[in-house]
């Protein structure tokens, strides 16, 4: 357990947040420790339908704190250590556990988004920027591959030639260029707020058709047709007739906002 990431609740949003604003946020082992933590955590809180990810103070991240890696030469080796019951390494999980989860979860990226800071927000379901925000993938800079992930997410929003521009150029790209690439969903001018409403706004809908929603969606983007379809309709069978179902509906009918029972995980 660290401070480095730190989870709140309230309303059914968790709201998990990078804490080394004195560092703009930038990650050393601790704050990787804590990513790693952070979707068990999640999972572990009483009906969570959605999740804010941002960074305190004025920076989401602003990638890897090189010196604190310097002084714990062992962290890089255990860096590459697969995390069980994943595809993942312990640093890739770090950008994509968050990813694992069956809520959406939203990134409220602000001021530096830099290198694995990037790749951390990418690994969410949705972006909302700052206009002063500045993305990079930074790893170029030094002489190193983009490694946390980017290969499962960037290829969701960009084009190859796009992603190889960005990643062989390590150029900064502001809030409104990232809109028009697809890295940014939204640009706002306060992101966290706005992140905040958002996930309130969906963890009002039904929990289990949220969750079905971004597993169908997931599991189906890269699949081929028959099995695309196969998903689309399991998926709409797990949910006709059970009680989630049942109160949105009846609320359609009668005019109401609906309530339905907290969400049991296994």
């Amino acid at each position: 357990m660290t401070d480095k990431v730190t989870i709140e609740c309230a309303g059914h949003v968790a709201h998990v947040r990078l804490n080394r604003p004195d560092k703009l946020n930038a990650l050393d082992p601790a704050m990787f420790e804590g990513l790693n933590e952070a979707p068990a955590r999640v999972r572990s809180m009483d009906d969570v339908r959605a999740v804010v990810l941002s960074g305190a103070g004025s920076s989401f991240c602003a990638g890897l704190d090189v010196s604190s890696f310097l002084s714990a030469p062992g962290f890089a080796e255990r860096a590459f250590e697969p995390v069980p019951d994943t595809a993942a390494n312990v640093a890739q999980y770090a950008a994509l556990g968050l990813r694992s989860l069956d809520v959406p979860v939203v990134a409220a990226v602000t001021g530096r988004c830099f290198g694995g800071g990037l790749q951390i927000a990418l690994g969410a379901d949705f972006r909302f920027a700052s206009p002063d925000a500045q993305l990079s993938v930074m790893e170029i800079k030094w002489g190193i591959v983009p490694d946390m992930g980017i290969t499962q997410t960037l290829r969701d929003l960009l084009p190859l030639d796009q992603a190889k521009e960005l990643a062989m150029t390590g150029r900064v790209v502001d809030a409104a260029e990232a809109q028009r690439l697809g890295l940014v969903t939204r640009v706002c001018d306060d992101p966290v707020a706005e992140a905040l409403a958002f996930a309130g706004a969906l963890a009002e809908r039904s929990p289990d058709a949220i969750s079905g929603i971004k597993t169908l969606f997931d599991g189906a983007w890269h699949a081929d047709a028959a099995e695309a379809l196969a998903l689309e309709a399991s998926t709409q069978k797990s949910l006709l007739g059970h009680p989630a179902q049942m109160e949105a509906a009846r609320a359609v009918f009668e005019k109401r906002a609906p309530v339905f029972a907290p969400r049991r995980r296994s």
